[in-house]
């Protein structure tokens, strides 16, 4: 526990120094404090120091016109305002708010190599971009753990005589089981769940890993993976994609021409049936989305406390909330892994379920 309340300190002193040192003036702005931390980026930003970033690049992967060109982020100086330069393979470059577009052969009256409209967004061309992001170093970095894991925990059990489970397995095991006597049997039943044990377990185990990644304040950890709406949206698709493919003649028959009841019934239902099918893994993608990335927002408000009431009276005050919201935090990650694959396992079932008419 002393060592948990450390990290959840050290979380919130290393995010207020930084945020401290961004901030020349006496101007803080809490949005853009808090959207910094959340979103993806091209670096991994640890502090300012004499009013200088330090961070550990990532590399900068782009197909152009002229074919791949690959750099570090570093070679952006920590602009992300689309006035440092970078010019590969006679196609220059800029950064603005972690979008990379074509420069511009001039600087506009902001000394931006961009082009904007008239609400300030640029009209440069952007190159298509496969660089290896904050999140996507995160996804990468929590499938290796998941395989590592994993391959620990067979091993053990391939060493052990008896079946019992030792080291890391001990942990493993009891999870699996949950999973598999919780979620997969009683909503797809005995029949069939085996068949999406692999898929279950994957999901639970990816979610949770990366929501609990996200709590730890340090390279290479802090991404807010389960917080991007185009991961979670990933995630959903491939539920809606193993829901459609499983489900029966006598799933889909419910949906457009329900069993039992009059034919204006059936022609109300049908529609709202219909609509029900999309509106499954919308609910999915957002659920997940909205409850981590709230949970981010509001530990990082309770920190900004200390910069709007500009005294130090505050701090006691703000770092117990901050650790009170941060353990609530740890409990919230693992429930919201388990709801995901709760309801997958549903869909799932309920596409498989066979009526009695």
């Amino acid at each position: 526990m002393r060592n948990l309340l450390f990290l959840v300190f050290f979380f919130s002193f290393s995010v207020s120094f930084s945020s401290s040192l961004e901030t020349d003036s006496k101007d803080f702005n809490v949005t853009d404090m808090i959207m910094h931390h959340i979103k993806d980026s091209h670096e991994f930003h640890i502090l300012d120091w004499n009013g200088k970033g330090v961070s550990i690049p990532l590399p900068i992967i782009l197909w152009t016109d002229n074919g791949l060109v690959t750099f570090s982020s570093s070679e952006f100086h920590h602009d992300d305002e689309g006035t440092e330069l970078v010019t590969k393979k006679g196609v220059s470059f800029v950064k603005f708010h972690e979008e990379i577009y074509y420069a511009s052969p001039q600087t506009n009256s902001f000394g931006q190599y961009l082009t904007l409209d008239k609400n300030n967004y640029p009209t440069n061309l952007k190159p298509v971009d496969f660089s290896i992001t904050k999140l996507v170093f995160s996804m990468f970095l929590s499938m290796l753990l998941l395989v590592l894991i994993f391959g620990i925990s067979a091993k053990k059990y391939s060493k052990s005589n008896k079946g019992i489970p030792s080291g890391i397995a001990k942990f493993t095991e009891p999870l699996i089981l949950f999973i598999r006597d919780e979620v997969a049997i009683p909503n797809i039943g005995e029949k069939n769940y085996k068949k999406y044990m692999p898929y279950l377990l994957t999901l639970f185990f990816f979610i949770w890993i990366n929501n609990l990644m996200g709590l730890i304040p340090f390279f290479p950890f802090s991404a807010n993976l389960t917080g991007n709406i185009a991961f979670t949206a990933v995630l959903a698709v491939i539920t809606f994609a193993i829901t459609t493919f499983a489900g029966t003649k006598d799933y889909w028959k419910h949906i457009f021409w329900m069993p039992g009841l009059p034919v204006p019934m059936k022609l109300f239902l049908a529609p709202i049936e219909f609509l029900g099918i999309f509106i499954k893994p919308i609910s999915l993608m957002i659920r997940l989305f909205a409850n981590i990335s709230a949970g981010h927002i509001i530990v990082l408000s309770l920190i900004s406390l200390i910069f709007i009431a500009e005294t130090v009276w505050i701090a006691p005050l703000s770092v117990g909330f901050t650790v009170f919201i941060s353990l609530i935090e740890i409990l919230v990650v693992a429930i919201q892994a388990y709801i995901f694959t709760m309801l997958s396992a549903l869909y799932i079932g309920s596409a498989m379920e066979e009526h009695e008419h």
